[in-house]
């Protein structure tokens, strides 16, 4: 079999042929940067990362471009609101993003491009479509023209989302200068007093925010490329209105359009305006990155992965019983990578069917588990191998350099903190001895202070840290 993924234009479940045999090209919407990332947000990373890593394991030469959409609406307010620069914010939280997506094993993409880096491509894209009758300025702003694309013999506005042009909805602020139809959107924001802003051709303004990732998927795809990725969420208005432009200005634009599904909790998608948001800092509080990883992707991309702290929490355990078995395996002696299994390449190539793909690897495991009880060290070493191949597709295997590095770096930290905590318990039993109650007391406030909690029991004085979870 081979790679079959489901086409959300199309609606249909179609076999990959790439534009370049042996090369896949990739575009993946990134972060917009106005607050600490939270598990929604990185979903579509893991999801991703996943699909880069079988196209990688199956032989394909891989250019995958993950954007920065760095100046919006929701950057700019956020920025005022806390009193910052704009360009302070974005790139305080791009950051952020950047050590979330490390923190969960996900590789770097290809190239990383911000939006305001490219108004040169995107001035370029807006002429082209101005001079094919698709664009058309007003008092400084640059509006793409819904209906003229419509009445095109190529016009095929609405097929992505499946909205019809008569009923669709920009969800654009009001205020936007000389729009002909509430329908159009906007390419080019004339400036406002107090935002950034850049020149072009017909005023100072700054981009829109479909035209930036449509100029930067096509200058460094090409104009035709294979694979554009996001959350469901994007599909309208951002995704049909990036292919409307890129066609109306004559590219062939994505092949193929996958859309991952939302973290859920009680049935929402997790945003911040429902006061719901779980930030991926706190959640590792939780659980170690890997296990929340293999959370994020255990379920089909496509579908939407409904939170709870319970099921957080068996998916961390289902990781730890492959990790308890390889890390077993691997006291014996070294285990090399190997192949996976046919049942585990059907379930990818059936669009990414991770479910299927875990299945055949928790298998595996048990098989694997059955032999060293059996004492068949070379059955479960083989078993082992094979369990590695396939969790690193998934970017979960437990001897992979990522994750070692990361847990010698989490044991160093735990020795360090037991150390000075224990120092600083022993300097409190030495004041307590000597009935300095006032400077025992101290220690135990700056401890609770840092967070650690102290217990004093039979068996002396215990610590842990804190439940901060909000």
């Amino acid at each position: 079999m081979t790679l079959h993924l489901y086409d959300t234009a199309t609606r249909a479940l179609r076999e990959f042929t790439p534009v370049r045999e042996g090369h896949a090209s990739v575009y993946l919407c990134g972060a917009t940067p106005q607050a600490i990332p939270h598990i929604g947000h990185v979903r579509s990373g893991v999801a991703f990362d996943i699909l880069r890593r079988w196209l990688l394991a199956t032989g394909y030469d891989v250019a995958f471009v993950r954007n920065v959409t760095d100046i919006d609406d929701k950057i700019l307010t956020k920025a005022a609101e806390n009193g910052r620069p704009w360009w302070e914010w974005v790139a305080t939280h791009e950051r952020a993003f950047t050590d979330a997506y490390d923190a969960l094993g996900v590789l770097p993409p290809s190239t990383e491009p911000r939006a305001t880096g490219h108004v040169t491509q995107m001035i370029e894209y807006m002429e082209r479509l101005i001079e094919r009758g698709f664009a058309y300025s007003a008092e400084g702003s640059v509006y793409f023209d819904v209906a003229a694309w419509s009445r095109d013999p190529d016009g095929d506005y609405g097929h992505l989302s499946g909205n019809r042009p008569e009923d669709v909805d920009q969800g654009e602020s009001a205020d936007l200068r000389g729009k002909r139809d509430p329908r159009d959107f906007a390419l080019w924001k004339a400036a406002k007093p107090g935002e950034p802003s850049w020149p072009t051709p017909w005023g100072d303004g700054r981009p829109g925010w479909h035209l930036e990732c449509s100029a930067m998927a096509t200058w460094y795809l090409g104009g035709t490329f294979d694979i554009h990725g996001g959350g469901l969420d994007l599909r309208f208005p951002h995704h049909e209105n990036e292919v409307a432009q890129a066609h109306a200005a004559g590219d062939g634009f994505a092949r193929y359009w996958l859309h991952n599904g939302w973290v859920t909790m009680a049935g929402d998608k997790m945003s911040k305006s429902l006061g719901n948001v779980l930030s991926v800092p706190n959640v590792l509080t939780q659980v170690r990155p890997v296990e929340l990883r293999y959370y994020l992707g255990s379920a089909h991309y496509r579908s939407m992965l409904e939170y709870s702290p319970e099921a957080l929490q068996e998916a961390a355990a289902g990781y730890r019983r492959i990790e308890a078995f390889v890390h077993r395996v691997a006291e014996d002696g070294e285990v090399p990578v190997g192949t996976w299994t046919d049942g585990f390449a059907a379930a990818m190539d059936d669009d990414l069917g991770v479910p299927a793909a875990l299945a055949v690897i928790h298998g595996t495991v048990r098989a694997g588990n059955t032999a060293l009880s059996g004492g068949d060290r070379e059955a479960a070493r083989e078993a082992a191998s094979t369990v590695r191949a396939m969790a690193a597709v998934l970017g979960v295997d437990p001897l992979a350099e990522h994750w070692r590095t990361a847990g010698a770096a989490e044991d160093a930290t735990a020795e360090a903190l037991d150390a000075l905590v224990h120092a600083e318990l022993e300097a409190r039993s030495t004041a307590r001895r000597s009935k300095d109650f006032a400077t025992a007391d101290a220690i135990r406030d700056r401890l609770v202070a840092a967070g650690i909690e102290v217990a004093d029991t039979a068996d002396g004085q215990k610590w842990s840290l804190a439940d901060r979870r909000d």
